[in-house]
């Protein structure tokens, strides 16, 4: 059920214009459920940028950006080889690893947390931090067709983030798994199987024997898939584990089945669906695929050995009956003809006015064809006047029930054409049809000619073959009420859609929504509890069909007695054999998974559900479904909030698709693999030729030493790191290996930590008690607390990216670059009588803080990471005290900003920042210098209120930018300042500006050169216009706008906003430099 892709229904009408074939016997195109999803620019433009990208893999005009993704060195594998049988805790007390290593760290944990019930809801009586909110979902249940890919990876990375938020905080959480039969999907994949290897078709096996070979694909495809969800440390219930065909949910699909039924919301009817002839069944918009042809193509077609053409308008004639005359009329599919009942024109063509109420003769079938009048057509369209063909297309299907034409089938199910296009046709399969009415008009001399026309193909994304719209008595659920709820529901605020610009969306297409088809030509799914009656002494073979429906055969025979007047056992009942379609069961998933229709505990707990998440591409074909039927059989919403997911797209900034050859499989990135695995992968597909070489040159370009091992941690953390309700997400293999990368930053930081704590273990105080001593002291403090208030406020609003931008950024940035390295020396000292009691109380405060800084930001990284910070926190456990032998960090309160209100010091923050430039100006002109070992004196040139900062935080400074002294001068203060020296800088020193009030002189017991320093200044300014000068190019590009995506241009904006910075800093610092050079 979980799909990629947009989904269109447009289909090729008999006049070569678009229309949107649906399973609706009564609404007309114009309203179709997916008419607000395409149209024939976008998709022309679609196909013209996808031309464009596949082109620039091809040629090496990709972006190379990220060239280096392919640039990285095999890191040591670690492995953990302590005896741990399955299940139990994984041993930390052995030495600990020199560096990170994803084989080590993710050893054992999963394990350990499923078999402890961790994931349970029932695990909620036992926290300390419990309170009385629940919070429940179900993941997207993946069709059990394949292996998972990166979209279902970002779907997992984003729901276990907000599942194990919601279970530190102390919700009672439900997360249930499952996966969904996937009928169509399914069964294709299986029948190419058998084909394949046996060299049997499904009508080769009974359907007991079909469905047998079905499950033995489930079973294993299945479990494969569950094994990946936990590689993926989701933190599922497996417990309540469910399949869409399971005895227990397929009691559901019947229970609502029925009383959709009863409701009167379920009928059956005749009516035109998409039909695919290779698959010989119905299929659902989403397996209808749309592609724009411009003009006459020779497309490859299953089931014909040669190309066939489409894309061109043949134009014939119909001889008037009784009279000398004809009409003439035009159309892309000229084998439909012998399905022809009437020529409609419309009333006020002049062309046709005589013409009203004539007949027309049919050269094959010698039919006698009313010239009817309506004025649903076009008069500028083709000749003016149109081919009726009730039985094969939507509109002329409107006209036969306002004109009360007949309706003749000339395609069959199996796309051949049928008995009544005579002897002559019938058996032909269509397409060569197609050229032998063409080459029989000509000899009847009724052919006027053909010519190129653009048109819009519908193909079936499962078997790749032509759409062919058939009418057929096929099961519908009436739909514009549940659609008026769905949308009142979001009018009303009863029901939020996140992001909100999907509102609108969700509005037009509810408001303009068909019926629903759910009948289905297959074995594999839910066979729909239908079944037609015949009753005693009945020979009328042209009766009207007679139908009762129940939860069993034996309900539906007492229904059929009742409704009838006979005897039960005087009935015979023929079930059904279609199935309902996969859409129809994967809507009631919300609450069929809880055990619907009986009321069970899990049903009052966990319904309504707390959220649904899934991917912007399901929101009217799974969301809007579930939000209808649910709300219909349950009274209640299924949930209420959506929160929609972008696409992940490659590089290249293609959809990841198995058709593109494209997609990554996560557990390739988390264990990493071979740039030769990965074609052969490609190989083993069936792409097209063109296809298959796109994807083997961009997998050459993008991967040449194949993907690095990353692991789950860098995998979930770099997807939750995009914004994921943005138009797309672009992850590139090398944005994973940075978030290794961080992960090794982790780990050497708890091996910094251990080491502290080993040497200090008692100087470890609670988070209450611990109290800031230094500035520096009070400043992490701080960071601290403003990051869990900045986490806490972007989980609220579920801005994932933000969450992991705040964290990274103080671990890194502030944990690690700045306090690490300023508490490094007080740290260093050995206790004893050698220290004074203001230098053991700043210990003991550093200790303690760097604990909790630690332990605080390994909680938080938690929903994000749950390996390598389980790993991490329980080597942390010795050294808190009274810890349970039993406890994971999953179960652990999550840091709250209440809790560190202590540690809020904003103002500290604030100053900090002019320290933060500070020091950064002065490593940028030691490396500008190349002084590497030298620490030399330092004076800082600026105002009064500056002087108060940098005096306060003076240990920072020097430590950080690696000084020997501070010294201060306040010019605007002619007794000096307050603190620090009144005299000016040396001359000769080096000099760097900071803003207009600071500057900053190094001086340099070598010497200064001045001019190479200004010299070296002018030249990385001149580098710098070249740079600017070629950036503003490409942005001052007259397609620029149009044809660079805004993610791009948002990056380059960023770029030029640097690169301004960067050269307005250049020219205050050769500013300055001059100054003091003339002032010698």
């Amino acid at each position: 059920m979980w799909r990629a892709g947009r989904v269109l229904s447009v289909r090729l009408t008999e006049r070569g214009v678009t229309r949107l074939c649906t399973g609706n016997p009564g609404k007309p195109s114009s309203s179709s459920s997916s008419s607000s999803h395409s149209s024939p620019r976008p998709q022309a433009e679609k196909k013209r940028r996808r031309r464009q990208r596949d082109e620039a893999i091809l040629t090496g005009q990709h972006s190379t950006a990220e060239n280096n993704s392919g640039s990285w060195s095999e890191k040591q594998k670690i492995e953990y080889n302590v005896l741990t049988p399955p299940g139990t805790k994984k041993d930390t007390s052995g030495p600990f690893p020199s560096a990170y290593s994803p084989d080590y760290v993710e050893s054992s944990w999963y394990q350990w947390w499923e078999r402890e019930g961790f994931f349970r809801p029932e695990q909620h009586e036992h926290l300390p931090q419990a309170v009385d909110r629940t919070f429940s979902l179900c993941i997207p249940p993946p069709n059990v067709t394949g292996t998972l890919h990166l979209g279902h990876a970002l779907t997992v990375a984003v729901e276990d983030a907000l599942v194990r938020w919601r279970r530190m905080q102390g919700y009672r959480v439900l997360w249930v798994p499952g996966c969904d039969h996937a009928g169509i999907a399914t069964q294709s994949v299986v029948e190419r199987k058998l084909l394949r290897e046996r060299g049997r078709s499904r009508k080769d096996f009974s359907r007991e024997e079909f469905l047998q070979e079905m499950w033995r694909w489930k079973n294993e495809k299945g479990d494969e898939i569950y094994q990946q969800l936990k590689k993926l440390g989701a933190s599922l219930d497996w417990s309540r584990a469910c399949f869409t065909l399971d005895p227990s949910f397929s009691r559901a699909v019947t229970e609502a089945f029925v009383r959709l039924c009863d409701s009167g919301l379920i009928y059956r009817s005749e009516g035109l669906v998409n039909w695919s002839c290779s698959l010989e069944s119905a299929i659902s918009d989403i397996e209808v695929d749309s592609q724009e042809l411009s003009g006459h193509t020779l497309l490859s077609v299953p089931g014909y050995e040669n190309k066939v053409e489409f894309g061109t308008m043949v134009t014939f004639a119909y001889p008037l009956e009784g009279q000398d005359g004809e009409v003439c009329v035009s159309t892309t599919r000229p084998e439909t003809m012998l399905g022809d009942v009437a020529v409609a024109v419309h009333p006020d063509d002049p062309r046709y006015q005589t013409l009203h109420g004539k007949q027309l003769r049919h050269p094959f079938t010698h039919r006698l064809l009313p010239v009817i009048t309506d004025s649903m057509v076009d008069m500028e369209l083709g000749t003016g006047a149109v081919k009726v063909t009730p039985a094969h297309d939507h509109t002329d299907f409107l006209l036969s029930q306002r004109h009360a034409l007949p309706r003749l089938t000339v395609i069959a199910g199996d796309g051949t054409m049928t008995p009544p296009c005579g002897h002559w046709l019938q058996g032909v399969k269509r397409f060569d049809a197609r050229l032998q009415v063409i080459d029989a008009l000509v000899e009847k001399k009724l052919f006027r000619g053909k010519k190129s026309h653009a048109m819009t193909l519908p193909f079936c994304s499962r078997s790749g073959d032509v759409i062919e719209p058939l009418l057929k008595k096929q099961w519908f659920v009436r739909c514009d009420e549940m659609a008026r709820k769905a949308v009142q529901a979001v009018d009303e605020g009863q029901l939020e859609i996140i992001p909100h610009l999907y509102t609108k969306t969700w509005k037009n297409w509810l408001s303009n929504i068909n019926d629903w088809c759910v009948s289905r030509q297959l074995w594999w799914g839910h066979q729909i509890p239908a079944y037609q009656v015949q009753l005693p002494d009945s020979t009328d073979r042209q009766q009207e069909e007679q139908w009762v429906w129940g939860r069993s055969e034996d309900e539906a025979r007492h229904r059929a007695a009742v409704k009838y007047g006979v005897k039960p056992e005087d009935i015979t009942l023929t079930q059904d054999p279609d199935v309902l379609d996969t859409w129809f069961s994967s809507g009631l998933f919300p609450f069929a998974m809880l055990g619907w229709p009986d009321q069970t505990p899990d049903l009052q707990h966990f319904y309504p559900n707390s959220i649904l998440e899934t991917g912007s591409d399901l929101i009217f074909f799974w969301v809007a479904r579930m939000v209808m039927l649910g709300t219909e059989l349950t009274g209640e919403l299924p949930f209420r909030q959506v929160l929609l997911h972008a696409m992940v797209r490659d590089k290249h900034g293609r959809k990841m698709s198995k058709s593109l050859g494209n997609v990554i499989d996560p557990l390739d990135v988390i264990h990493g693999v071979s740039l030769e695995r990965l074609q052969e992968k490609v190989n083993e597909g069936n792409l097209d030729p063109r296809e298959q070489l796109v994807a083997i040159e961009a997998q050459r370009k993008d991967f040449p030493g194949g993907i690095p091992q990353c692991g789950t941690d860098a995998l979930r953390f770099a997807l939750c790191s995009h914004r994921m309700q943005g138009d797309a997400i672009s992850l590139s293999v090398s944005q994973v290996l940075s978030c290794r990368h961080f992960c090794n930053k982790m780990w050497q930081t708890l091996r910094f930590t251990l080491g502290v704590l080993e040497n200090n273990a008692a100087l470890v105080g609670t988070l209450e008690e611990t109290s800031p001593v230094s500035s520096v002291d009070r400043w992490i403090c701080s960071r601290l607390y403003s990051t869990v208030l900045q986490v806490e406020q972007a989980f609220e609003s579920y801005e994932l990216h933000a969450v992991t931008s705040a964290l990274h950024s103080f671990w890194l940035h502030s944990l690690c670059d700045v306090y690490m390295e300023c508490v490094k020396p007080l740290l260093a000292q050995r206790g004893g009588g050698n220290m004074c009691e203001d230098e053991v109380k700043a210990r003991r405060a550093a200790v303690s803080i760097l604990y909790h800084c630690v332990s605080s930001s390994l909680a938080l990284l938690s929903p994000f990471m749950p390996f390598i910070t389980e790993e991490l926190w329980q080597r942390l456990q010795p050294f808190r005290g009274g810890a349970a032998a039993q406890s994971s960090l999953s179960l652990q309160p999550y840091p709250r900003a209440d809790r560190l209100a202590h540690w809020c010091f904003p103002e500290e923050e604030r100053d900090f920042m002019l320290v933060q430039d500070v020091i950064r100006e002065v490593r940028s002109l030691r490396a500008q210098c190349g002084l590497t070992k030298e620490k030399p004196d330092m004076w800082a040139v600026c105002s009064q209120s500056q002087a108060r900062v940098l005096l306060h935080f003076e240990s920072a400074v020097q430590t950080l930018s690696r000084i020997s002294s501070l010294h201060i001068y306040c010019p605007d203060n002619t007794d000096g300042c307050s603190s620090g020296s009144s005299i000016p800088p040396p001359e000769g020193s080096l000099v760097s500006v900071v803003d207009h009030t600071c500057q900053l002189h190094l001086h340099v017991q070598s010497g200064v050169n001045f001019n190479k320093q200004m010299l070296q200044l002018s030249q990385r300014r001149d580098k710098l216009v070249l740079k600017l000068e070629e950036t503003l190019n490409r942005v001052r590009s007259p397609d620029y706008q149009t044809k660079v995506p805004a993610h791009v241009r948002q990056q380059t904006e960023s770029k030029v906003s640097a690169l301004q910075q960067e050269m307005k800093t250049l020219e205050e610092q050769l500013r300055a430099l001059q100054e003091t050079e003339r002032a010698k």
